[in-house]
């Protein structure tokens, strides 16, 4: 109970967050937001990285390479950069609900990509493919068979998500995975600054008038949030985590509504009803669902 209530806490602070996202860009640019926000969640993660060295002196060898943490952070940091860079220049042109939701295709895209590497994927990851699919049709495409720039944009991210996951599946079996992250983070920052300098006009004031954003999406939302996800992902089941995990975009909608005056109409909620029961699905083995159901049901003869 007590992981799953830190998992919770993860999607509610990562859900909310796409609202800091939003409210950030009234006083700067999207990537100059970006940098600044990765850069400072890097440097929250230092009292963590003190605190587990203090408490685990040794580390084994495998995670105290320098240059595969190095290679890993530079790999993760450039896919994190395009995918939160597609997030959120895609904000400027779509709300923060529908964001949410197109961002939550992650979790299904994730096995599927899978499957280049030769991974497995069962029959709940298809089903839920398709029911998402139908979701963001409703969603994000409108009658005369158009998408938004906007929602374009986050499909493209979460594309991006995903592959950002693999990458870190990859890795963080490999070295410290919180030495992982604030490598990563500092490269996405970097990176993402390097890009404000040269496409927008970053100034000291901008960054003071948005300094609430800042700190929400900077301290709680990487720093806090990847905390409780790292702990609470220890003690529950992977299906589980996914699961409650997958609830950010829920919240990122209930922010949007009532911290921005977000509108839905009956399409739009039609599709993130579908895009959430998509990935619901996604996570769950229809084959053990299935027998469950068989086993409950009482013998005719």
């Amino acid at each position: 109970m007590r992981s799953n209530m830190m998992l919770l806490m993860a999607a509610a602070i990562w859900g909310l967050g796409f609202v800091a996202q939003r409210l950030g860009m009234d006083h700067m640019g999207p990537y100059t937001f970006n940098g600044l926000r990765f850069l400072l969640g890097a440097a929250s993660l230092l009292p963590l990285l003190w605190w587990l060295k203090s408490r685990q002196p040794a580390r084994p060898d495998k995670e105290d390479n320098p240059r595969l943490l190095l290679v890993g952070g530079l790999i993760a940091g450039t896919v994190l950069f395009s995918a939160a860079s597609l997030q959120q220049v895609g904000l400027l042109y779509t709300t923060a609900a529908k964001a949410g939701f197109i961002t939550g295709l992650y979790i299904i895209l994730v096995p599927v990509l899978g499957l280049i590497l030769r991974h497995k994927t069962g029959a709940n990851t298809w089903v839920g493919a398709l029911i998402a699919m139908a979701g963001l049709y409703y969603l994000s495409v409108t009658e005369d068979f158009t998408i938004g720039y906007g929602d374009l944009l986050q499909v493209i991210g979460a594309l991006f998500w995903a592959i950002h996951l693999l990458v870190l599946d990859h890795y963080s079996s490999r070295v410290a995975p919180i030495r992982l992250a604030g490598v990563q983070f500092v490269v996405c920052g970097l990176l993402s600054l390097a890009t404000a300098f040269v496409i927008e006009t970053p100034t000291l004031g901008g960054a003071v008038a948005g300094w609430q954003a800042l700190l929400y999406a900077g301290l709680v939302s990487v720093g806090v949030g990847y905390t409780l996800q790292v702990v609470g992902q220890r003690g529950a089941h992977p299906a589980h985590a996914a699961i409650i995990l997958s609830l950010e975009t829920v919240f990122a909608a209930i922010g949007g509504v009532l911290l921005l005056e977000e509108h839905l109409d009956e399409r739009a909620i039609v599709g993130c009803a579908l895009m959430l029961a998509g990935m619901l699905v996604s996570q769950i083995r229809l084959r053990w669902w299935w027998k469950s159901r068989r086993d409950k049901v009482p013998s005719q003869s």
